[in-house]
C-alpha cells in the first residue's frame, strides 16, 4: 500500500529559520456578525480537561495553571460529567461558605463542594449555534450572566446528549478586542475581584 503514495520532498533548515509567533499567525477578524462557531472551543477537536469530583482544590488549581485554563470538567469514577469548576469557584466565596457550613478546613474542601452541578448548567444546542452569529451569542451570555456556556448535540445512535463545545466570555472578549464587561456583568463580588485581578 505504501508504494501507492509518493513521499514529499524535504529540505535542510537554513540558519535563518524562525519560530512563528502566535500573534503573527493569520486569522480573520472577529466581529458581531461573525459565525458563532468562530469563537467556540470545539471539544471534538480539543480534548476537554477534567478532574475527579473528590479531588482537592489545590490539585484543581494546579491543573488549571499547568494547562493554562480557567475551567475543568468534573467527572466521577466512570467518567460521567457531574459539573464544572472554574477559577472563580476555587478562589472566590464558595470554599469559605463550605468551610463555615460544614466545619471543614480548607484542605478538606473538595471540588464537588464548590463546583456547579450539571443540572444547574446552561447548554446551547449545536444546531442553533451553527446558524447563529457572535452578536446573538453575546446577547445570550449577557442574559445568562455566566462566564461559560456549553454546547451539546444529540447522538443519533443512542439519543444521549454529547458535550461538543464551550463558549467563554473571556475568550470571546479577547477575540473581539472588547472589555469583558461588554459581554457579561459579574454576578458576585468574588467574580468582580477575579475579573480585575486576572482578566485585566
Amino acid at each position: 500500500m505504501a508504494s501507492e503514495f509518493l513521499p514529499l520532498p524535504t529540505l535542510s533548515l537554513p540558519r535563518t529559520t524562525d519560530l512563528v509567533r502566535l500573534e503573527q499567525r493569520p486569522h480573520p477578524p472577529i466581529h458581531p456578525q461573525s459565525p458563532a462557531l468562530s469563537v467556540m472551543t470545539d471539544l471534538r477537536l480539543v480534548n476537554p480537561v477534567g478532574i475527579h469530583a473528590d479531588a482537592g482544590l489545590r490539585d484543581a488549581h494546579q491543573k488549571m495553571i499547568s494547562h493554562g485554563i480557567r475551567l475543568l470538567f468534573v467527572h466521577d469514577d466512570d467518567g460521567a460529567l457531574l459539573g464544572l469548576v472554574t477559577s472563580v469557584d476555587l478562589l472566590g466565596e464558595r470554599p469559605i461558605q463550605c468551610m463555615k457550613e460544614h466545619g471543614k478546613h480548607h484542605a478538606d474542601v473538595l471540588v464537588r463542594d464548590v463546583m456547579t452541578p450539571r443540572d444547574r448548567l446552561d447548554a446551547l444546542q449545536l444546531s442553533d449555534v451553527q446558524s447563529a452569529n457572535v452578536g446573538q451569542l453575546i446577547a445570550t451570555m449577557k442574559q445568562l450572566g455566566r462566564q461559560h456556556a456549553l454546547v451539546v448535540e444529540v447522538n443519533p445512535a443512542n439519543g444521549h446528549h454529547e458535550l461538543c463545545g464551550l463558549f467563554s466570555t473571556t475568550h470571546m472578549a479577547r477575540l473581539l478586542g472588547m472589555p469583558l464587561s461588554f459581554i457579561r456583568v459579574p454576578q458576585a463580588l468574588s467574580e468582580i475581584q477575579y475579573s480585575l485581578l486576572y482578566t485585566g
